[in-house]
């Protein structure tokens, strides 16, 4: 995993597939849109707070932490965008889901644009797609009304997800046969 921070919060975090494809979810990594929003932010993951960042994400993996106390820096978001990612981080807790319509009602950031809710769940899951901060700001725990949805495109964004939602409790294990 990837960790940018600067000095006003987390910034970034990329988590790699099994191939180093980014499939884990969220975006943000040096040389991307959110990383060069920070106009003259210092991203490093040698410092001590990534180190907070890393040591809080490996006690999540674990399954001994359920909540982050780590500041975000929202300056890599925007608009809709941001209004949506902090109500997610702000109303969705560990174990619990929301669906895309669910988020885009409860963040109020399209209350002035007409349109279906169809839509505006489109545009949420767009949203969870581009987060720059995954797992911290918990886009898994954003689902489809019909499923689960995907995360991070492709299938190993999507088999994230689902480990992450066998994490918390929201999806039964499933036995492994390999």
């Amino acid at each position: 995993m990837r960790i940018g921070v600067t000095d006003q919060g987390v910034v970034s975090t990329v988590a790699f597939g099994p191939d180093g494809d980014g499939g884990g979810g969220g975006g943000g990594g040096e040389g991307t849109p959110a990383a060069d929003a920070v106009t003259g932010a210092d991203l490093t993951t040698e410092d001590r707070r990534a180190a907070a960042v890393t040591a809080q994400l490996a006690e999540y993996f674990a399954g001994r932490r359920r909540e982050f106390d780590l500041p975000i820096d929202w300056r890599v978001t925007t608009g809709a965008q941001q209004a949506v990612l902090r109500t997610l981080h702000r109303t969705v807790g560990y174990g619990r889901t929301v669906t895309y319509g669910e988020l885009a009602d409860l963040s109020g950031a399209f209350d002035d644009e007409p349109g279906e809710r169809g839509l505006r769940a489109k545009t949420v899951g767009s949203i969870m797609g581009s987060a720059p901060v995954s797992v911290l700001v918990p886009c898994h725990r954003v689902v489809a009304a019909g499923g689960v949805g995907g995360y991070g495109g492709g299938e190993a964004g999507l088999a994230t997800k689902h480990w992450l939602l066998t994490l918390e409790g929201v999806l039964p294990p499933t036995l492994d046969w390999s």
